[in-house]
């Protein structure tokens, strides 16, 4: 090879990109290798009838607020496409941000997808990538990217065993030479600890209280497991008893008591999967542990409870949020060793 053919190998190289997009029921986020995350938003449409009006941030401050003829809403639901159209659109909107951003880069793209989605959804979210003009589009399921992100060695035939929780959805893995050994997904993650939250309010007290000031609730008292006995969080709201403005203190320790069915659950599917794995991989899982990794994972000491539900080793991943779209962009370097879709 000449010095000129070397020279313009490496101008190609870096002139391409890649891009890793963890499509999520709550967030979208976008990652780019050497620049970090470069665009983090709701997943959240506006629409005017059949025309898109925003999405992400601004859509999603019109939540409840939007007027006659303007409707927000959230494309996927569960962890599932529930809206084809405003799910392709909403991705297109958000790649076509980062794509104005950096021009003259050659992209490709990997998206996150549930492990049990169907092939009319991965063909939705293939079709929204290739019509933004980015010809490579791959699929990965978010356990496997979930996994790579937080490091673990899921090419080698070693056993992995990945709790991804997400807003909408929760998915079980156990993954070794880049496949999925067993899985399970349950339609339960942070949205729907916010949901039961909000609920028991209305029930116990009659307090109407909004979405964002249970997510902020959450952020401060929200524990699995050994709240703190004097923390307390005050929520402001509707009392319904007096049909007006009013605030109510309640102890992080009747928080957890509310919230502790939703972890029950996910407890209880991650024992299930552990009691179908072969031995080998089981012997993997108790010398190595079990990864927490997803935006829910957050929760104070989940991981702790989930240990002692489970008598296993649990580790949060470092950064639970943002490790499958690292993940994701870690796989599209060594595809040949990986289950992907394209």
């Amino acid at each position: 090879m000449t010095a000129q053919q070397r020279q313009r190998g490496l101008n190609f190289r870096f002139w391409r990109s890649d891009l890793a997009v963890d499509f999520g029921t709550t967030n979208t986020l976008i990652y780019m290798p050497r620049r970090g995350i470069v665009l983090q938003e709701p997943s959240v449409v506006a629409m005017r009838g059949n025309a898109v009006v925003a999405v992400g941030k601004k859509a999603e401050r019109m939540l409840g607020r939007t007027p006659g003829g303007i409707r927000a809403v959230k494309p996927l639901q569960s962890g599932v496409i529930a809206d084809y159209d405003l799910a392709r659109k909403m991705l297109e909107r958000f790649i076509s941000r980062v794509i104005r951003r950096f021009p003259f880069f050659k992209l490709r793209l990997i998206v996150t997808v549930p492990s049990g989605t169907t092939q009319v959804e991965r063909r939705a979210v293939l079709s929204a990538g290739k019509r933004c003009g980015i010809k490579e589009v791959y699929l990965i399921e978010e356990p496997i990217a979930a996994a790579i992100g937080t490091g673990r060695p899921v090419a080698e035939p070693r056993g992995n065993f990945i709790i991804n929780c997400g807003g909408g959805l929760t998915e079980i893995a156990v993954i070794s030479l880049g496949g999925i050994v067993l899985a399970s997904s349950l339609r339960q993650g942070g949205e729907t600890i916010n949901a039961i939250i909000q609920r028991y309010l209305f029930r116990r007290y009659r307090m109407e209280v909004g979405l964002s000031i249970i997510e902020e609730a959450k952020r401060r008292a929200g524990y699995a497991i050994d709240p703190p006995p004097d923390l307390t969080y005050n929520f402001k709201g509707i009392n319904l008893h007096r049909r007006g403005p009013g605030a109510l203190e309640i102890k992080a320790e009747e928080l957890t008591e509310a919230i502790e069915p939703v972890l029950s659950a996910i407890a209880e599917a991650a024992r299930n999967i552990f009691e179908q794995i072969p031995p080998q991989l089981a012997a993997d899982v108790m010398s190595d542990g079990i990864v927490l990794a997803g935006g829910a994972a957050l929760l104070h000491n989940f991981d702790l409870y989930l240990s002692r539900k489970l008598n296993l080793p649990v580790h949060r991943a470092e950064d639970p949020y943002t490790c499958a779209v690292r993940g994701a962009s870690e796989a599209i370097n060594y595809m040949d060793r990986l289950v992907l879709h394209s």
